[in-house]
This record gives C-alpha cells, structure tokens and sequence, in this order.
C-alpha cells in the first residue's frame, strides 16, 4: 500500500485534513522518518490515528449521521463509475477536455475513500453494473441513453455527457448542502466540515462542466470563455440561473434532470429559483435584485429523500436489489 499516495488522496478529498491532523503539518516529517518502516500490516492503525485526530470518529456514528453520509457515498460511485467509463471510450471525450474530466474522476476517488473510513465497516460498495447511466431507471433505455456513445444523438463532442456530469454535480452540491444539519452535532462538527469542503468541490466541477458546455456550443472545445447563452440548458452559466430552464435538455426533447433544480419535500428545501431569505423577499429591496440575480447569489439545499428520487433515475436492476438510494430518511 502506498501511504504517501493514500494520505494525498486525502487532502483531494478534504483540503484541510493535514490542518485537522496537525496545525503545523508535522505528520510529513515523521512519515519522512519512520515512513519506510510503516509496515503494511501498521498502516490501518496508522491512519486510524489520523482519523481519530481528524474526525474525531466514535465506533458507532448515530443513525442519521450514518444515513446522509452513505447516501453522499452512494453519489460518489455513480459520478465515479460515470467518468471513469467515459475517459475508457475512445472518441468520447475531446481531448482538450480528457485532463479535466481525469480530474474530476480522480477528486470523486478521493471522496469516495474519505467517505468509505469515515464510515468504517458499515460502508457499502458499488460496481459501474449498478447504475444505469440511461436515466431509465434499469431499463437502459432512458432519455441519456447515448450519453456514453461517441457522437451519438445529441452527443457531438461528447455534448449529452457533459450535461449528465453537470447534473450529477448539481445535485451533489445540492445534496451535501441539505445534509449538513444532520452532520450538525456537538461530536460531527469535524465530519460536517469535511463534506462541506467536498461540496465546494463538487460546485467546482459543476462549473467545469458548464464552461465546457458552452464551448461545445460556440464550436470552441477548450475555450472557458465562450458566452452563457438562454435560456441556459444547452449553454449555461457557470453558476445555476433560477432552474436552468429546467436543465440540460435530452435528444428526445425531455429534460430528465429538471428535478436537480425544483424544490424539495418541504418548505424548507425551495427549488433553486427561491428569491426569499430569512423570510425576507428580496427582490423587494431593490430595483436592481432581479430574480435571476437573486437566486444566482444562493445555493440552495436538498433533502435527502428528493436527492434519492432524482438518483434512482440513473440506478440498475442489480443497484436497486443492493438498496442502492433506497434508505429511509
């Protein structure tokens, strides 16, 4: 096992986990002293003492603790599983766009082992045969069907893949954002920092993402400059706009990701084009607050019950027989 490797995956995950370890950043240079004679068999307990540092981790996380951060899991392997199939398919991606996309797939990696110790022996684990990246609910069939097929319809450029990855990383940021009162607690507060530094992540892939589908738009792959274009489905702000227009629109006029941008289950998960803050309208303020404006200036939550709706929509037979987005909130 190579601990170097493992511990920089790591600080992918969560940049700040050698400031949680250690504010000094000592734990490099006793690994640069006694690094080579951390034997194999050491190594668990090694990093179990960085998470205890770390995390301040008890043997049992409570019930709700454990719920949201398997489902943050679950939404890991399905972007993971996505991207990592998508950079194996010659033709699929153009190359300007490879390293980022190998970026992305390396950083949900990342979150993926973050996630995984966090959550000790209780964590699940998923297979790319467990997801249907269709959107067909595990028919194959969905209205994403050719977001993994070179040029295929609605795909130049590996157009319908990018609009995916932008919706799965949409409803990832949406998703750590509504779980963090859960993680909320006097003995998480470690863990609740941990995944909203993961959530500013994903906010940065979804933006990736979004200057590329702009590109692809003005027939400029590799531009970051190429102009946001309404109504934003086919080439979007770098930043969600009041729904989206619903999001990314599929070959088949469909737009399967238009819940990603609506509401939640309750009043207190508003859809994305929410203008109102402490019960204040704020576009009552001033003339110059429109309501695009306003809801661009927020990243709104989602509850974990929505999120699991929306990502049932992308999991297989074999995914569902595992209870894979089938928790109880």
């Amino acid at each position: 096992m190579n601990l170097f490797k493992l511990i920089s995956d790591l600080e992918q995950a969560d940049p700040e986990f050698l400031d949680r370890v250690n504010p000094r950043r000592r734990v490099f240079k006793y690994l640069g002293n006694a690094g080579q004679k951390v034997t194999a068999a050491a190594v668990p307990a090694v990093l179990a003492s960085f998470f205890s540092r770390a995390y301040g981790q008890t043997t049992t996380l409570p019930d709700p603790v454990q719920k949201v951060l398997t489902l943050a899991l679950q939404l890991e392997y399905l972007e993971f599983h996505f991207y990592n199939t998508a950079l194996g398919i010659q033709g699929l991606i153009p190359g300007t766009e490879t390293p980022g996309v190998t970026t992305i797939r390396n950083d949900e990696a990342g979150h993926i082992r973050a996630l995984r110790d966090v959550l000790g022996t209780n964590a699940p684990s998923y297979l790319v045969t467990d997801f249907d990246y269709s959107g067909g609910g595990g028919t194959g069939t969905g209205p994403m069907a050719s977001a993994l097929t070179p040029n295929g319809p609605g795909n130049t450029n590996g157009a319908l893949f990018f609009a995916a990855g932008q919706a799965f990383s949409d409803v990832g940021q949406r998703a750590y954002k509504g779980g963090a009162p859960t993680l909320n607690t006097a003995s998480t507060k470690d863990i609740l920092e941990a995944a909203l530094n993961i959530h500013s992540v994903e906010a940065r892939h979804n933006s990736h993402f979004r200057s590329v589908r702009r590109a692809i738009v003005a027939n400029t792959p590799g531009s970051a400059m190429a102009p946001a274009v309404a109504p934003f489905d086919n080439a979007p702000k770098s930043w969600i706009n009041l729904i989206d227009n619903g999001g990314p629109t599929a070959p088949n006029g469909s737009k399967p990701a238009s819940a990603v941008y609506g509401p939640g289950r309750t009043t207190d998960f508003p859809a994305d084009s929410n203008t109102s803050q402490a019960g204040i309208n704020l576009t009552t303020l001033n003339s110059a607050y429109t309501a695009a404006a306003v809801s661009e200036a927020f990243d709104e939550p989602l509850d974990p019950a929505t999120v699991q709706a929306i990502a049932l929509n992308f999991t297989s037979v074999a995914g569902k027989a595992k209870g894979l987005f089938q928790q109880t909130f």
